[in-house]
C-alpha cells in the first residue's frame, strides 16, 4: 500500500519540520517546496547502491510533495565483499545486477517514467568500478551513476530542505556504512560539503571482532570515530540532522516501539549500553531491525557520539528522507541535467 514519505522533527524536540511544515496526524509528509518541483503528478523512482544495502524509493511527485509508492531494500554487502581485494567479486556483482533488474522492474510496473541509479561508496572505491557500471548498464539499459563524496551530500540537503534556503546554520550528516557524508547549509552562504571515508560498517569491522562488542571495543569505536573527526573543518551549525539508517536504527535500539524523532545524548547512551548487552541477532529481533543492520549499529553510534562531540551538538533531528529522495527531487526538476545543476537546485534556483 502506498504510503507517505517525509522529514522526521528538527532541533532539540521540535514538533515541526524542515522548513516549519507541521508534521502530519498520520506521520510526517515530505513537503519539498515548489521552487524545486515543477513537474506534477509524475512517477519517478531512484536506486542507491550502497557497501550494505542497495535500496529502491518510486515515489509520485506531485506539486511540492513526494507520496512514496515503493521503499524496498536488499543488504548485499557490498563493502565487505570489496575489502579482500579492491574489487567487486563476481559473485557480488550478479547479485547486484538481479537486485537492480529486479527493483527496476518494480519501478516499472509502479509507471515510473525515469529511474535513477546512483552508486555510492562501493562504487567510488572498487578498482573495477567502471567496468561494474559497463555491466549494470548493459543489463539494466539504466546507466549507474557513480557519485562523488560531494554529490551525496547535497542529495541529502536536497532531500531534507527541498531546496529552501536554511532558516539557521544546519548540518546535515549521512553515516552510511563505508563513508560519512556531511554538508553544512547556512542561509546566504553555498553549502560547504564533505566527506569521511569511515562509516558504520567499516568501522565496526575495523575494531569489533566481539558480537556484541566488548566494553573495551566500544571505547575503541568511540575513540577511532573522535580520531577522523578531530581533523574535519570547523563548522558552526545550530541544529543537525541525521539521515540513512544509522540514525533511525538507533532510535529503534533506544526506545523500541517509539515513534522518536530526534536523537540525543541521554539515548544514544541507551543505545549504546542497549548494544553491549546482547548479541545484534536477538537485539535486531527485540527492536525490529535486520540483523546485517543491528551487527553494524555499534561504529554507527560511536559515530553518531563524534559527531555530535566535533560539533558541539546536544541532540541531532533524525530525517527518514536520503539521496534517492534527493535524486528524485532533481530529476523531477531537470531530467538528465540535474547533475550539472544540483548546487542550483540545492540553492532553491
Amino acid at each position: 500500500m502506498a504510503h507517505t514519505q517525509g522529514l522526521m522533527a528538527l532541533g532539540h524536540g521540535s514538533s515541526t519540520q524542515a522548513g516549519g511544515v507541521a508534521a502530519h496526524p498520520q506521520g510526517p509528509v515530505t513537503d519539498t517546496g515548489a521552487s524545486v518541483v515543477h513537474a506534477r503528478g509524475r512517477r519517478l523512482a531512484a536506486i542507491a547502491v550502497g557497501s550494505t544495502s542497495v535500496h529502491l524509493t518510486v515515489a509520485a511527485v506531485s506539486g511540492s510533495r513526494l507520496r512514496t509508492l515503493a521503499d524496498e531494500s536488499a543488504l548485499l554487502q557490498l563493502g565487505a565483499a570489496l575489502d579482500a581485494s579492491g574489487h567487486l567479486p563476481a559473485a557480488s556483482l550478479g547479485e547486484l545486477i538481479a537486485t537492480l533488474r529486479g527493483f527496476v522492474g518494480t519501478a516499472r510496473a509502479l509507471g515510473a517514467g525515469q529511474v535513477t541509479l546512483v552508486g555510492t561508496e562501493p562504487l567510488r572505491r572498487a578498482g573495477n568500478g567502471h567496468s561494474v557500471s559497463a555491466e549494470v548498464h548493459a543489463a539494466t539499459g539504466l546507466p549507474l551513476l557513480r557519485l562523488t563524496h560531494e554529490e551525496e551530500a547535497l542529495l541529502s540537503l536536497l532531500a531534507v530542505l527541498g531546496g529552501r534556503p536554511a532558516a539557521a546554520p544546519t548540518l546535515v550528516v549521512d553515516i552510511g556504512g563505508g563513508s560519512s557524508e556531511y554538508v553544512l547549509a547556512a542561509p546566504r552562504e553555498a553549502p560547504r560539503a564533505h566527506a569521511l571515508r569511515l562509516g558504520a560498517a567499516s568501522l565496526t569491522r575495523q575494531v569489533a571482532r566481539h558480537d556484541p562488542p566488548t566494553p573495551d571495543e566500544l571505547e575503541g569505536l568511540r575513540a577511532e570515530a573522535r580520531r577522523h573527526l578531530a581533523s574535519a573543518p570547523d563548522l558552526r551549525p545550530a541544529r543537525a540532522i541525521l539521515v540513512g539508517g544509522t540514525a533511525t536504527n538507533l532510535l529503534r535500539v533506544a526506545a523500541p516501539g517509539r515513534a522518536l524523532r530526534v536523537v540525543d545524548r541521554r539515548r544514544l547512551r541507551v543505545a549504546m549500553e542497549a548494544l553491549l548487552a546482547e548479541p545484534s541477532a536477538d537485539l535486531a529481533v527485540r527492536c525490529a531491525i535486520r540483523p546485517e543492520r543491528a551487527r553494524i549499529l555499534p561504529g554507527g553510534a560511536a559515530l553518531v557520539e563524534a559527531f555530535l562531540d566535533r560539533y558541539g551538538l546536544r541532540s541531532a533531528a533524525v530525517s527518514i528522507a536520503s539521496i534517492r529522495e534527493g535524486a528524485i527531487l532533481a530529476v523531477a526538476a531537470s531530467g538528465a541535467s540535474w547533475r550539472e545543476r544540483l548546487a542550483d537546485l540545492v540553492a532553491g534556483n
